[in-house]
């Protein structure tokens, strides 16, 4: 039933024929959908308003109703249909007067009461309430309807300070309820009190502890994965409110316990709020940030029983944030074979070292932030072996004392592992065998004569017996796989591995990843600084309380000159040479005396000697060779030609294993290859050399697109 008005002796001057020649626009909106179910005389009220039209000189049939927005807010008009159309409907000079029941009806912001405001004045629309007709075009008529529109923002902006407010005085005081998280329960007296279930308890706490264990989030994922290992949740809404639900873990679920501090006792309101530059359009909820815990509205320790203390909540976080991979963080434990990633720190700048990767198993560690930030040279790079090699050697040292207690505290940990999951089967069997008890309890409590209820009760009973057979057949596997105690025979293994570390770290069955772990264990952080362009690397390590210890090492260098002692070696070289030894012998002086190759090798060999005299010009074209005689004409030993071009010998043998040279290897040992070269030959070699890097697989693609071409319109046509 609409509102029935009395209708007015006099009708408003504002009225002209021409408004009345046009619609009259009741607008209707309710700001939520509770208003429109519980306040429905406000919405009889303002569907009244058509008799007032009627009253004003418009006839029912010109009288248009848009009611489109009901249980829509007016702070925006975001997903306001109604008053989108009502806005085109007075631009396209449809309309001449609009109705509403109030000013807050139409728009509760002034950005958007005086856009309409503005149209209204140039298609000369008037607007009328319950207190008169108001031309926008005339001036004192536009000032009291923007003061009208600037109480009704004013008036949405109190009852929102004071719902907020009343919400944040609610939750200071720890009485603002909100939805809890697994393993908690809240109490018909309002109080937050453990789930009564044990075995969500224990799932729970496993959580936490195999994170502390483990590390990261997927590796606990993966071990509740691995062990059948599901989530108790109680429903939050539904018509089973309460009931106990075991889901399978979820990575968010598992980031959110982990996140959450009332695990560890703290009751927290704000950790998520609205950051309006987020939020899209239309959904109003959305836009929710992750705030620092110092930025949080309220924060009280101590409100709720805690599963993990304060303490061991602040470095979930921190160890979650530390996984994270950037440049600041040391980042989580991955499979490549780098086992020092995230630990390098750049010694000239700074920095965290990066690591990259050439082939599948070769990579370096290189510090390039300052050539990404300024467009600068890197600071420095060297090899990842020799680094990888020299840190693990002194994790083994440092490991080696413990090297019993660790056994022990493995046999430990294994056994308390086994007993806890264990009790988790033990808990499951016991579920189990209660529901198929209650379902059997059910069965046999129904009339015989009631089939139908019987025969469906019967049904479930068969499913609880055949699902309790399954998990104890399930049971028995596990027991037979991991039994709960050690045997002997592992236990003697626990103590042989510990007494032979080094085998157990280099074993094949041992992986990178639990490496990393290991070495992150005892090793904060590593310092590293090349000296110079040089082979000698200076290196600074910072175990895990405190200590620091200083160490130099040599990596592999690309050329003879970056070697600190090259002019030594060079000079040492020629005395050797003149006192007429043979490169064998060269060698073993070399070593001995403490000098060794720029790469691929610690030692000197014949061929290290033969290639180092080649490079100094102390040997003729063929006398390093065993087989003068394979050389033909215009042939050349792979090192000749390569000084002789200059490039690296390296180089020149990937072009003779892509085919970009005549090349053949000896037949005998030592099997060294042997190139074609003449004047013309050494000359296009050299040209080759001089083109862009990547200009030969550019070329090739540029070869074949006319045959791609061509396939592509045959295949068209």
């Amino acid at each position: 039933m609409s509102q029935e008005y009395e209708l007015p002796k006099l009708r408003s001057e504002k009225i002209l024929p021409y408004h009345q020649e046009k619609l009259a626009v009741v607008y209707v909106r309710q700001s939520t959908l509770q208003q429109v179910l519980n306040h429905q005389e406000s919405t009889q009220l303002q569907y009244g308003l058509v008799n007032r039209a009627q009253a004003l000189g418009w006839s029912k049939e010109r009288v248009l109703v848009i009611d489109d927005d009901l249980g829509k807010s007016g702070a925006s008009t975001q997903g306001r249909e109604g008053f989108q159309r009502l806005v085109a409907e007075v631009g396209m000079n449809h309309v001449g007067l609009i109705l509403g029941i109030e000013m807050s009806r139409l728009a509760r912001s002034s950005k958007d009461w005086h856009q309409l405001l503005e149209i209204c004045a140039l298609f000369r629309t008037l607007i009328a309430d319950l207190d008169g007709v108001y031309d926008p075009s005339n001036y004192n008529d536009r000032l009291l309807l923007g003061l009208k529109g600037t109480m009704s923002e004013a008036e949405l902006h109190m009852i929102k300070q004071r719902m907020v407010q009343g919400k944040l005085n609610k939750a200071q005081r720890g009485e603002l309820n909100f939805l809890l998280p697994t393993g908690y329960v809240r109490r018909p007296s309002g109080e937050v009190a453990f789930d009564p279930d044990e075995q969500v308890q224990q799932v729970v706490r496993l959580i936490f502890r195999k994170f502390e264990e483990l590390g990261t989030l997927n590796a606990v994922l993966r071990y509740l994965v691995k062990n059948d290992i599901q989530i108790g949740i109680r429903a939050p809404t539904g018509l089973n409110k309460g009931d106990l639900e075991w889901h399978r873990p979820h990575r968010m679920t598992l980031q959110n316990l982990l996140k959450n501090p009332l695990y560890a006792g703290a009751y927290a309101y704000g950790r998520r709020q609205i950051d309006p530059r987020k939020q899209q359009l239309g959904r109003p909820s959305t836009g929710r940030v992750v705030i620092a815990p110092d930025n949080w509205h309220v924060l009280l320790p101590g409100c709720y029983p805690a599963y993990i203390s304060w303490e061991q909540y602040q470095w979930n976080l921190a160890r979650l944030k530390s996984n994270q991979a950037t440049a600041e963080e040391l980042g989580a434990v991955r499979h490549g074979s780098s086992i020092l990633s995230g630990l390098l720190i750049c010694g000239r700048c700074g920095r965290r070292m990066a690591v990259e990767y050439s082939q599948a198993y070769h990579h370096r560690y290189v510090c390039c932030q300052q050539a990404v930030d300024y467009g600068g040279e890197k600071c420095q790079q060297l090899a990842g072996a020799a680094l990888d090699q020299f840190v693990s050697q002194q994790v083994l040292q440092a490991l080696e004392p413990a090297a019993l207690e660790l056994s022990l505290q493995a046999a430990l940990h294994l056994e308390q592992e086994r007993s806890e999951l264990d009790q988790l089967w033990q808990k499951r069997l016991e579920r189990a065998a209660f529901e198929t008890e209650r379902a059997g309890r059910h069965y046999r409590l129904v009339e015989p004569e009631n089939r139908l209820v019987a025969r469906q009760l019967a049904t479930e009973w068969e499913e609880k017996l055949a699902l309790q057979q399954s998990l104890r057949e399930d049971y028995q596997r596990f027991c037979h796989q991991q039994p709960r105690l050690l045997s002997n025979t592992e236990r003697e293994a626990i103590r042989q591995l510990a007494q032979n570390i080094p085998a157990l770290w280099l074993a094949s069955t041992t992986t990178n990843a639990q490496r990393k772990e290991i070495i992150r264990q005892v090793i904060a952080k590593i310092t590293v600084e090349v000296i110079g362009d040089s082979e000698q690397v200076q290196i600074i390590i910072e175990w895990v309380g405190g200590t620091c210890t200083k160490h130099s090492i040599v990596r592999p260098v690309a050329k003879l000159t970056q070697l600190s002692q090259y002019h030594q070696l060079c000079e040492r070289l020629k005395n050797l040479t003149t006192q007429g030894l043979s490169h064998e012998e060269i060698a073993q002086c070399l070593n001995s005396e403490g000098y060794h190759p720029p790469k691929r090798r610690a030692t000197f060999n014949r061929q290290g000697v033969c290639e180092l005299k080649r490079h100094l010009g102390l040997s003729g074209k063929h006398s390093c060779s065993t087989h003068q005689d394979d050389l033909g004409e215009a042939e050349w030993w792979l090192p000749d030609l390569a000084r002789m071009i200059g490039m690296p010998n390296i180089t020149l043998y990937n072009w003779v294993k892509r085919g970009w040279v005549k090349a053949r290897q000896q037949e005998k040992p030592p099997r060294s290859w042997i190139i074609w070269a003449d004047a013309a030959e050494i000359e296009r070699l050299r040209q080759r050399r001089l083109l862009p890097l990547g200009y030969a697989t550019r070329q090739k693609w540029l070869n074949q697109m006319p045959a791609v071409s061509t396939h592509i319109n045959s295949a068209t046509t």
